[in-house]
């Protein structure tokens, strides 16, 4: 039986979870419009995944650093936008 290595799933995980956020930018961003996402949840969310990247760097954990500031640039700029656009 072969053994897969734990690192693989990390990754797989990192890739899934960072992506998930590209369609709530994309459409963001094309529709100059974010009034359907929370304002209270961006912040939340934002403060977790912080948390997550500090929690990553004390393990040296490269998937979860990796994802996790992917995955903070993708909601900082969520958040960009929603300031933005909710001034129009």
């Amino acid at each position: 039986m072969f053994s897969l290595n734990i690192e693989f799933f990390g990754y797989f995980a990192a890739i899934l979870t960072t992506a998930a956020f590209l369609p709530q930018l994309i459409k963001t961003i094309k529709t100059k419009s974010a009034e359907d996402v929370s304002l209270t949840t961006l912040i939340m969310f934002l403060a977790g995944v912080f948390s997550w990247i500090i929690y990553g760097y004390k393990i040296s954990s490269l998937p979860i650093m990796t994802a996790n500031i992917l995955t903070f640039l993708l909601n900082f700029l969520i958040l960009i936008s929603k300031i933005i656009y909710s001034k129009k």
